[in-house]
C-alpha cells in the first residue's frame, strides 16, 4: 500500500512543529538514535487507524534572509507540491490574521484536500473562538491544545477520512522494483540511462536538472525491473534552492515503492553528511540497500584507493554493514552491467523465507556456542524462533524475560543468521517476546 504524505502548513509561532511532535512522537523514539545518521525533524512515519503516512512540518524549515511573508508562502509551496492532505494551522488566540488568509488563498488554488486546526484551545471555555475560523472557508476548524494534546484525535480522524477517498493500493506485479537516491550532481540520471542502454532522462551537469521522478522498465534475462529515478530529490527553483535540509522529501515516495535502494555517491566528492541521511531513510524503512560509487573513472587511483574508499564508507554506514558496494562509470559503463544480478539477488534476500525448523536449528547451535551472559544471576533463555514477515526478513524469539536480551547479544544472533544464510543487502529485524 502506498504511503500518503501530510504536510502542516500555516504562519510561524501557530506551533506547527509541537503538533508535528505530538502526532509522531512514539513513533520518532523507535526510529532515532541509529549511529551515524543525522535526523532532521522535518520528516517522519505516523500511522493512524491503521493507515501509515508520511508527516512533514514545514515549520522545520529555515528560510534565512527572506522576508517573512516570502517564508511563509514558500513552505506552503512545498507542501502544495509533496503531500496529498494538508493541516492548515492556525493560532486560535490571534484569531484570523492577514497571514492565515493569504495561506488560505493559496490553498484553495490546489485540488487536494485541506483540514483547518486551530491550536492553542487549551480548555472547553476557548472554543467559542474557533467560529471566526470558518471564514477561511474549510469547512469544520478542529480545535487543538498541542501543549496538552487535545483534540489530536478528531483531527487525526478528518485526515484519515480524506485517505479513504485515493487510490493508496498498488497493483501486484512480479517486477524488482529500485530507486536511486543520493544528493544532487551524483550522476543519478547518468546512471539510469546507463541501466536502461537508452537517453531516457535528461542529463545536466546544472545540479537538480532532474524535477519528477521517473519510472522506466527493463527485462535482463527475463526478470522485469522498474526503475524509479528519483534524481528530483532537489527540484529545480528558488524554492528548492532554498531549503536543501528539505530536499530529501523528493524520494521518500520512491523509497515506499521500492524494493531496493541504491544508495548513489560521486566518487570524486566522497561522503556527505547528506548522503548518511538519506540512506538512514532508507534503512529506517526496511528496504534492501546497495551502495554505488559513481564517477570512478574519473579518479587516479593506486592498488589502496578502492580499499581505502570502502572503509570510508564501512566506517560512515555502520548501520548499514550489510550493504554491497559497487564502483561505477556511468560514463564509460564500467561495470554497470553487474548491477541488475545483485539487485536481483538482494530482492531475493529481502523476500526469503526459513524454514522454521533450519531457523531453529541456526539458533540453537548459536547459543549453544555462545550462551547468554548472566544478569545479576539472571540468564536469558531463548525457547524458539520464527519468522513471522518478510521485506525485511523479521524473526520473533521467544525467550524466559525479554529485558534479559542485550543489544550485543541480538547482534550477534543476527550476525550468526547472515553466517548461515546470506541475507547480503537486506536489514534484518529481530523481535523479542515472552513465551506465554
Amino acid at each position: 500500500m502506498k504511503k500518503p504524505t501530510v504536510a502542516i502548513v500555516g504562519r510561524p509561532n501557530v506551533g506547527k512543529s509541537t503538533i508535528f511532535n505530538r502526532i509522531v512522537g512514539e513513533r520518532i523514539s523507535i526510529v532515532e538514535d541509529v549511529a551515524g545518521v543525522t535526523r532532521d525533524r522535518i520528516y517522519s512515519a505516523a500511522e493512524w487507524l491503521n493507515y501509515e503516512f508520511n508527516l512533514i512540518d514545514t515549520g522545520g524549515i529555515e528560510l534565512s534572509n527572506e522576508p517573512l511573508l516570502d517564508q511563509i508562502r514558500m513552505q506552503a509551496e512545498i507542501a502544495i507540491e509533496e503531500a496529498d492532505v494538508i493541516i492548515f494551522l492556525t493560532n486560535g488566540r490571534d484569531g484570523v490574521t492577514d497571514s492565515d488568509e493569504q495561506v488560505a488563498r493559496m490553498l484553495y488554488k490546489t485540488n487536494k484536500p485541506v483540514v483547518l486546526a486551530v491550536n492553542k484551545v487549551d480548555n472547553p471555555e476557548m472554543r467559542d473562538m474557533v467560529y471566526d475560523f470558518y471564514s477561511l472557508g474549510f469547512g469544520e476548524p478542529y480545535p487543538l491544545s498541542g501543549s496538552h494534546g487535545l483534540g489530536l484525535g478528531d483531527l487525526l480522524d478528518a485526515v484519515a477520512e480524506s485517505f479513504k477517498d485515493m487510490n493508496l493500493e498498488e497493483e501486484e506485479d512480479d517486477s524488482i522494483k529500485f530507486c536511486l537516491i543520493g544528493r544532487p550532481n551524483v550522476g543519478k540520471s547518468s546512471l539510469v540511462n546507463a541501466l536502461l542502454g537508452e537517453e531516457r532522462v535528461i542529463v545536466s551537469d546544472i545540479a537538480g536538472t532532474t524535477t519528477d521522478a521517473i519510472d522506466s522498465t527493463k527485462v535482463v534475462d527475463g526478470q522485469e525491473f522498474k526503475i524509479i529515478d528519483t534524481a528530483g530529490m532537489r527540484k529545480k527553483g528558488k524554492v528548492y534552492e532554498n531549503t536543501e535540509k528539505y530536499s530529501v522529501l523528493r524520494a521518500l515516495k520512491a523509497i515506499d515503492r521500492s524494493d531496493v535502494v541504491l544508495i548513489v555517491m560521486n566518487a570524486e566528492e566522497g561522503i556527505r553528511e547528506q548522503d548518511k541521511r538519506v540512506a538512514g531513510f532508507a534503512e529506517e524503512a526496511g528496504k534492501g540497500v546497495m551502495f554505488v560509487v559513481n564517477k570512478w573513472d574519473t579518479l587516479e587511483k593506486d592498488d589502496k584507493t578502492m580499499n581505502n574508499f570502502i572503509d570510508d564508507i564501512r566506517d560512515q554506514f555502520r548501520f548499514l554493514d550489510y550493504a554491497p558496494i559497487f564502483f561505477v562509470s556511468a560514463k564509460t559503463k564500467q561495470r554497470v552491467h553487474t548491477l541488475f544480478s545483485n539487485i536481483q539477488l538482494i530482492s531475493e534476500n529481502h523476500a526469503m523465507r526459513i524454514q522454521s525448523s533450519v531457523l531453529n536449528e541456526v539458533v540453537e547451535d548459536a547459543v549453544a556456542r555462545n550462551p547468554a551472559p548472566a544478569d545479576k544471576g539472571r540468564r536469558l533463555r531463548i525457547y524458539y524462533a520464527t519468522q513471522v514477515a518478510v521485506k525485511p526478513p523479521t524473526f520473533v524469539i521467544f525467550v524466559n524475560e525479554p529485558e534479559l536480551m542485550h543489544f550485543s547479544y541480538e547482534r550477534f544472533l543476527q550476525n550468526r543468521l547472515r553466517e548461515a544464510f546470506g541475507f547480503e543487502g537486506t536489514p534484518i529485524r529481530l523481535i523479542t517476546r515472552a513465551r506465554t
